[in-house]
């Protein structure tokens, strides 16, 4: 079964698919308002970032077990 689909139906799909991501999104900032990160939890937050970007991790296993 083959469907043909000419260049500017095309266009008009992805247009249209752009407005519907767009219109998520958007209806998500509506839904999910954002927090304001207290000192310390923005100081938690760079430290995460930073221990993330030196290559620090604890394997899904390790959590596992840990936590039981």
């Amino acid at each position: 079964m083959d469907v043909s689909v000419s260049e500017s139906q095309l266009r008009l799909i992805l247009n249209r698919l752009d407005m519907v991501r767009l219109e998520l999104l958007r209806l998500r900032a509506m839904l999910l308002p954002e927090e304001e990160l207290s000192e310390e939890e923005r100081r938690e937050l760079e430290e995460a970032r930073r221990e993330i970007a030196e290559g620090f991790s604890v394997s899904l296993e390790d959590l596992i077990k840990e936590i039981g």
